[in-house]
């Protein structure tokens, strides 16, 4: 479980391609400070498993599967990734709900600078964009974000967040560009709904068994 929270901005030091998977060595200072091997720690949010460690530097293999439905198959050695070490149970929840599941992947369309940040417009999977409310949560490349727009339809949807700097100055997406593939994981909430309502429409379901509250004895 993560929050979307970037602990820092890693670097892709190695690329190993294999025959249906690739091995990433990853440099992380930060997040390998307390890494063991088997931990979990989220690339650009993607949640992939430790399975070697060196002073600063950590290693990682991922299978084709995620190479296919993410933007990792892009990285090369020096690209610069967005890393979070998953979150301890006694720790603060300072984004969302992040699983590490990407759901799919975006490409962004525009990136419109002003005086205290910038607005990012991404085109979206029609799959997805049910999903998508305004003021919801989002999250892009492993950074939680809060959707400030939605528009369009079917291949032509999209949706905008707007970065502070510190976000900026710290993910990578401050150096996004107009045609960058970024991931895309949306609120697990939204999909556990959806999947409640589907299946409440299709078979009977008890209703709970709650008390009515005697509004006269809550006075």
């Amino acid at each position: 479980m993560f929050t979307g929270i970037v602990e820092e901005l890693g670097v892709i030091a190695d690329r190993e391609d294999l025959s249906d998977a690739a091995r990433f060595t990853v440099r992380g200072p930060i997040v390998t400070a307390d890494a063991g091997h088997g931990d979990s720690i989220a690339v650009n949010g993607v949640c992939l498993t430790v399975v070697d460690l060196r002073p600063g530097e950590f290693t990682v293999d991922v299978m084709g599967e995620t190479l296919r439905r993410s933007s990792l198959s892009d990285l090369a050695a020096g690209s610069t990734v967005n890393l979070e070490r998953a979150m301890p149970a006694n720790g603060r929840f300072g984004g969302h709900i992040v699983q590490g599941h990407v759901d799919g992947t975006g490409r962004v369309l525009s990136v419109s600078p002003s005086e205290n940040w910038t607005v990012v417009r991404i085109g979206v999977p029609d799959k997805l964009t049910r999903y998508l409310v305004e003021k919801g949560s989002i999250t892009v490349d492993g950074v939680s974000l809060t959707v400030s727009s939605v528009g369009g339809s079917g291949d032509d949807s999209w949706f905008e967040i707007s970065l502070i700097p510190t976000t900026l100055n710290e993910t990578n997406l401050g150096a996004t560009t107009p045609g960058t593939v970024v991931n895309l994981e949306v609120d697990v909430i939204a999909k556990y709904v959806e999947r409640l309502h589907l299946g409440s429409e299709h078979r009977d379901v008890p209703a709970l068994d709650v008390p009515a509250l005697d509004v006269t004895e809550a006075k």
